[in-house]
């Protein structure tokens, strides 16, 4: 990029915002956003989801200085941070806003601030542990989760499958999907013969969560028909295969 971003104020947003918006109003703010890598920048256009916390804070005679850590999601599961100091220690005494890619940076920006670097009895040190995003348990793939989940409970045959609410949830919210297949140990339907298999349908949500839908694929019909069930649980769909055993036994 050779042009920087426009100034933005630095107000906390009414609603939740999306993490292409969330960066936008990062960068927007930061003088020198022009700076940061374009490999960044690329990444980050796959944000799912973010997570920004205070990282420390420091004040001391009307002059201050503020650090926080911005960690998007993204689709592959890693995760980009950027850094972000605020300060008013310029020549006008005006908020300025700086972004940098690791803390090394940041800590070389900090030390240059016009402020002591210990901490004498007058200040104000604050230290806040930030939060930790935490890793997916899968990889997740960008695609049009909302349709897949539609086709998953559409085929769904059994007379209890995911409520509305859950249905609702992931219709909604569901930004990327991984399709796995699940084992486990030996249990009355493998020892009945029963032919079936379990997969675990997981979805990323635009918080950050992850919601999985479990559907078992069997033969266990009275003519021997391929049928498929859903379920919310991993539990739900195996104890759906004892009882599938236990009424072929």
């Amino acid at each position: 990029m050779s042009v920087p971003y426009e100034t933005a104020a630095y107000e906390p947003a009414e609603s939740p915002e999306a993490p292409e918006e969330h960066l936008a109003r990062l960068l927007g703010r930061a003088l020198n956003s022009f700076e940061l890598p374009d490999e960044t920048m690329v990444r980050l256009d796959c944000a799912l989801a973010y997570d920004s916390s205070l990282h420390s804070a420091h004040h001391s005679a009307g002059l201050h200085r503020e650090t926080y850590r911005h960690t998007w999601l993204l689709a592959d599961g890693s995760a980009v941070t950027l850094w972000e100091l605020v300060h008013n220690t310029g020549p006008d005494g005006h908020l300025e806003h700086e972004v940098y890619v690791d803390e090394e940076e940041l800590r070389a920006a900090t030390s240059r601030l016009p402020l002591p670097p210990d901490t004498p009895d007058f200040e104000l040190p604050v230290l806040v542990q930030p939060s930790p995003v935490p890793e997916p348990r899968h990889a997740y793939a960008p695609d049009d989760s909302a349709d897949h989940v539609r086709r998953l409970l559409r085929r769904a045959e059994n007379p209890d499958p995911p409520d509305g609410d859950l249905a609702r949830l992931l219709l909604g919210s569901a930004l990327a999907h991984e399709i796995t297949q699940a084992f486990g140990r030996p249990s009355r339907a493998a020892q009945a013969g029963l032919s079936y298999a379990l997969y675990e349908h997981a979805f990323l949500l635009r918080d950050g969560r992850e919601v999985s839908l479990w559907e078992v694929e069997h033969t266990a019909t009275p003519d021997g028909r391929h049928m498929c069930e859903v379920y919310p649980s991993e539990e739900a769909a195996r104890e759906a295969m004892e009882r599938r055993a236990a009424t072929l036994g």
